[in-house]
């Protein structure tokens, strides 16, 4: 294999996942036409994608069947390789040399600049970090769908002052944001308290940092950086069956 084939396929699993390069290695190798292939995954950046392969597959002169098996090939050692528990810690605050660890900001960031398809973040209070509306912004330029649950200050309460923490999304057009009604609260009190993020089902960050510049750089906040197993697949299942419910709703 040529190393502008294998960098295509490498490109196809990084913004495609492994499940959708299987998709278009099974395409490739069923010798349909063309334009047939580039369409044959669901995801906004995949007929890129799709044609910079097919290019490089011609260029190399591989044939349908011998294309097909690479790719697959790829695919299911990239799965095996997301299946592989791996867990960081991550902090907030102060660093010291003796002990490094990753800065919640710079992991938040990265976590964002991953994903290539879905991005959910959850967060108590919010306030405008431009590294943060950045990196959404360049998400939802590539085709990333990415939706913000926040709390209202009507449902925190007098724990919450100053603007609506949704407020904080709102230079960047495409940001879905949800909340939890106060009407869908069982109990009186009860907060949308929980903050993390999830990249394409695979990648998780549970912290107790808000989305401010606070939260992810001055205070001393810990969390954890979760990739592959379930976590973050259940995470992201969770909120969808909590949308469904109508125990979230969209802030409009």
């Amino acid at each position: 294999m040529s190393g502008d084939f294998e960098a295509a396929v490498e490109e196809a699993l990084v913004r495609l996942g492994p499940l959708y390069t299987g998709m278009l290695g099974l395409a490739v190798g069923q010798e349909v036409p063309r334009e047939a292939v580039v369409h044959a995954v669901p995801l906004p950046e995949s007929a890129r994608v799709a044609r910079r392969v097919l290019d490089a597959k011609e260029a190399e002169g591989l044939s349908g069947a011998e294309a097909a098996a690479y790719i697959r090939g790829a695919a299911a050692g990239w799965a095996a390789h997301e299946v592989t528990l791996r867990i960081e810690s991550v902090w907030s605050g102060p660093g010291t040399h003796e002990v490094p660890v990753r800065a919640t900001a710079q992991v938040l960031v990265e976590l964002i600049e991953e994903a290539t398809h879905e991005l959910l973040l959850m967060t108590y209070s919010a306030k405008p970090y431009e590294p943060l509306l950045e990196a959404l912004a360049a998400a939802i330029a590539r085709g990333v769908s990415v939706m913000a649950v926040v709390e209202t200050l009507q449902g925190a309460g007098s724990a919450l002052a100053g603007s609506e923490p949704a407020l904080a999304f709102a230079s960047v057009a495409g940001v879905e944001v949800w909340h939890w009604p106060q009407a869908r609260r069982a109990e009186q009190g009860a907060k949308m308290h929980a903050k993390l993020a999830v990249a394409d089902r695979r990648v998780l960050l549970v912290s107790s940092a808000n989305l401010t510049q606070s939260g992810v750089g001055r205070n001393i906040e810990a969390g954890l950086l979760v990739r592959g197993g379930t976590a973050p697949g259940r995470a992201a299942e969770h909120v969808a069956a909590l949308r469904a419910k109508g125990l979230l709703e969209r802030l409009r």
